[in-house]
């Protein structure tokens, strides 16, 4: 349950105030006393979940029996391949739907809730194939973003006086958010024409253009090159340092140490492990998740029938699922 004590009361008007320098300590150290297991309740989590579930034949891809994340934070989401993240930001954010489950934003329950209407209350996520939109300029590409355009209604839009106003504010939103992401020099250029790194600078820019509470990254630096890495990690951190919230996917631990508050780790659809990044990457749950239970142990010192009866017991831990 959130902490409603004044301290809590503070911290979360304060997370709600981008720029405030106290921000990112004040959330920080609310973590403390957090639990380090799968689940852990937090002081004044932004978004709140349980019992989801999501099965593809016989496959559980995920199931999460509760999960909670800080507001104000970097909340880093790690599992090998297969673990059900994408998934997992799927379902949270409208673009596909649980088997079982509820969850809610800011206490706003999210279920059955479209897409584009969880955006627009504030909660944005980006993808690991990133969704620009090639044949529009980059500029374009910004401006579509904006979330209450009087121009994109159909009888307003023959109209410019109706709207001109609105756009030219909107513009100068999205000049300044492509001066910030290093993108005004690629203003007038078309999206299809950017390299990878530059494209998921490009989603990142336009997902502030709705000023979301919690940005959701998927694998932000997939697929970038070694010059953009610490221009993107340095982006990420700023949204912090904005009062934002981050969850994001990622399987460069490297990052994770560097940039996350919190990490929840997640393994066969559900969530193995919670913590700090130092408490997790030494979690024998985790490195057996990543590396097997028998990562740092000699083959030769395990009897065949050990290893029989393991491997006998995971596939009939599989039937049973199935």
């Amino acid at each position: 349950m959130p902490d409603n004590t004044p301290a809590a009361d503070a911290a979360h008007d304060q997370s709600r105030a981008p720029g405030s320098p106290t921000v990112a300590a004040t959330a920080q150290a609310f973590l403390n006393d957090v639990a380090h297991e799968p689940g852990a309740a937090k002081p004044d989590p932004i978004v709140k979940g349980s019992n989801i579930m999501r099965q593809f034949g016989g496959l559980k891809a995920v199931d999460v029996e509760h999960i909670e994340v800080q507001r104000g934070v970097i909340t880093a989401l790690i599992g090998p391949n297969g673990a059900g993240k994408t998934t997992l930001f799927n379902l949270l954010t409208g673009f596909d739907e649980p088997d079982t489950g509820e969850w809610a934003f800011n206490d706003r329950a999210l279920a059955k809730m479209p897409a584009y209407k969880v955006a627009r209350a504030g909660m944005v996520r980006t993808f690991q194939l990133t969704k620009v939109l090639s044949k529009l300029t980059v500029i374009e590409n910004m401006r579509l973003g904006a979330t209450g355009q009087r121009g994109e209604k159909f009888w307003s839009a023959p109209f410019k006086g109706l709207w001109g106003k609105q756009e030219d504010e909107i513009t100068t939103r999205a000049d300044a958010l492509l001066a910030r992401f290093k993108l005004d020099a690629k203003r007038e250029d078309f999206a299809g024409s950017l390299s990878g790194g530059q494209r998921k600078l490009l989603e990142m820019a336009r997902a502030l253009m709705v000023d979301p509470e919690l940005i959701m990254l998927d694998e932000p630096m997939a697929g970038v090159n070694p010059a953009l890495k610490q221009s993107l990690l340095g982006h990420v951190k700023s949204l912090r340092d904005e009062g934002r919230t981050v969850l994001f996917v990622e399987h460069d631990m490297d990052m994770v140490r560097d940039i996350s508050d919190w990490v929840i780790v997640m393994a066969q659809g559900q969530i193995v492990a919670e913590g700090t990044p130092a408490s997790v990457m030494a979690n024998q749950a985790v490195i057996d998740a990543y590396l097997g239970a028998h990562h740092d142990t000699d083959l030769t010192q395990i009897s065949p029938e050990e290893i029989e009866a393991e491997a006998q017991a995971e596939l009939d831990g599989k039937e049973q699922k199935s």
